[in-house]
């Protein structure tokens, strides 16, 4: 039992050897007809790669030899293209040259005509200066004078056509200029006018106070006249008490201690108490009063022109021009008056009407303290203003609008206006003959002091002066000459409202006996 299974072992161990070598040998076969399968797979994909390596070269090959070609006939036609455009270019220097070669030719030519023309012309000028010469020479002997006299007589005889084209050319220009100025200085100052209507305004140094009887004449002087006195005394006035009846006369030159003077004397009139102390408490009554009628007359100045901002001081001084005249003229309404008249002239012209207004207002402020202060009433306006700190525009207008400086402002050449055309209304104000004469005088002065000229004469209450000329010393031209100079006299010489109209008056005459 034993053997047989060794003996089954062992047929098993020899089974199973000879059944691996079996497998094994067939493995062996399969792997070996799988190699040989392999090489010829692999010989016949060498093979296919070959031919396929020989195809894409031939193709290769093709292609390049087919972009060679192209590349060459495309750089042989641009080749050939260049050298066509080589040539035109060659055909066109070539022409261009040809036409240079001809223009030269044409210049050289026309050099030479052109020289031989100087030269000609050159012989022709010195033919020319030749004859020129032996014609001044016989015309020096004919006429009788040098070169030297007759250059002097040409010289003088343009002088004369310049002077008389000049005057002529002055007389167009200033004829229309003063045109166009005037119409538009009518409109303007007739517009200023119209809508400024203010009353005549004359006033005079003293004042009349009204007596209920003859009987209160005697009251007033008081016993021993010591009503009088005290009433002088304490205002500063003069009372006149004549054989007029039912009235006596303050006379002052200041106004505002002539109105304290009258309202005191109204008061005591009316209270019927008349004694040095009642006088003494009336009078400090009537300065209380007045300084209250100086201030609302300021206040009323400035609202009705439109004034604001004006300091304190300058509105007090302001209403103390309310009892100031000059020339019969009450200075506060004179400057209520230009003011206006400034603001609508302004307004016309495109300027700053309030600026205008402004300085219009304060023109003549100086007016309030020329008793209290020495100096002009411009230089004292010009303090104060600068005082209060006024602009420098208004500043400058108070020390133009008398022309004491040249004006550098519109404003201020607008005052000047304004102030002229207020002073210069019918009514307006009223001069002492001495002065008027005085003016008269002046202006005849003026005019005689002028070369030329043979007497003068003031007419028309000195708005128009009418001056006779030597003829043979003054010619027409410099008769426009001659008023020119005279009118910038008057206007820097004289103070005077309005305008003057200078005229000039050359006759000729012819004077021939028959024998």
């Amino acid at each position: 039992m034993g053997t047989e299974i060794i003996f089954c072992v062992i047929g098993v161990v020899v089974g199973l050897a000879i059944g691996a070598f079996i497998g094994n040998l067939y493995r062996k076969k399969v792997g070996e007809a799988k190699i040989g399968s392999a090489e010829e797979e692999a010989k016949r994909i060498v093979e296919n790669g070959e031919k396929t390596a020989e195809n894409l070269k031939k193709e290769a090959l093709i292609e390049a030899k087919e972009k060679i070609i192209k590349d060459r006939n495309e750089a042989e036609k641009e080749i050939k293209e260049r050298r066509n455009e080589v040539t035109r270019l060659e055909r066109r220097a070539v022409q261009r040259e040809e036409a240079l070669e001809k223009k030269i030719e044409s210049y050289e030519r026309k050099e030479e005509t052109l020289t031989r023309k100087i030269k000609e012309q050159e012989e022709l000028i010195a033919t020319t200066e030749a004859v020129r010469l032996q014609q001044l020479e016989k015309l020096e002997t004919i006429a009788g004078l040098s070169r030297e006299d007759a250059k002097e007589e040409l010289v003088r005889l343009i002088e004369d056509d310049a002077k008389h084209e000049a005057a002529m050319k002055i007389i167009e220009i200033e004829s229309q200029l003063k045109d166009d100025a005037d119409r538009k200085a009518r409109e303007i100052i007739s517009l200023a006018i119209q809508r400024c209507a203010s009353d005549h305004v004359s006033e005079a140094t003293v004042s009349v106070v009204a007596l209920p009887s003859d009987d209160m004449k005697g009251r007033i002087i008081g016993r021993e006249g010591r009503n009088i006195r005290t009433i002088e005394t304490m205002t500063g006035v003069d009372l006149i008490i004549d054989d007029t009846p039912e009235a006596i006369t303050v006379s002052c030159f200041d106004p505002v201690r002539r109105e304290i003077a009258r309202l005191a004397l109204e008061k005591l009139i009316s209270d019927g108490r008349i004694h040095p102390t009642r006088i003494e408490e009336t009078v400090e009554k009537a300065k209380r009063e007045v300084e209250s009628i100086i201030k609302q007359a300021g206040e009323r100045a400035t609202l009705e022109t439109g004034v604001h901002g004006l300091n304190t001081e300058l509105v007090k001084l302001l209403g103390r021009l309310r009892y100031r005249t000059s020339y019969g003229q009450n200075v506060l309404d004179h400057s209520i008056e230009v003011a206006h008249i400034a603001g609508i002239i302004a307004d016309e012209l495109g300027i700053d009407a309030t600026l205008a207004k402004r300085a219009g207002l304060l023109h003549d402020i100086g007016k309030a303290m020329t008793q209290d202060v020495e100096g002009s009433h411009v230089q004292i306006g010009i303090d104060i203003a600068r005082k209060y700190k006024e602009n420098r525009d208004v500043i400058h207008a108070i020390e133009a609008h008398h022309n004491d400086v040249e004006p550098q402002t519109i404003v201020a050449m607008i005052i000047q206006a304004a102030d002229a055309i207020s002073a210069a209304r019918p009514g307006a104000r009223r001069e002492d003959l001495e002065n008027y004469l005085k003016r008269l005088q002046r202006l005849e002065e003026i005019a005689n002091s002028f070369p030329g000229v043979e007497k003068s004469f003031a007419i028309q209450a000195g708005r128009e002066i009418r001056v006779m000329v030597k003829p043979e010393e003054v010619n027409d031209d410099q008769m426009i000459l001659t008023a020119r100079e005279i009118v910038k006299k008057i206007e820097s010489s004289l103070e005077y409202p309005g305008q003057i109209k200078i005229h000039l008056i050359r006759e000729s005459r012819a004077i021939d006996y028959a024998k």
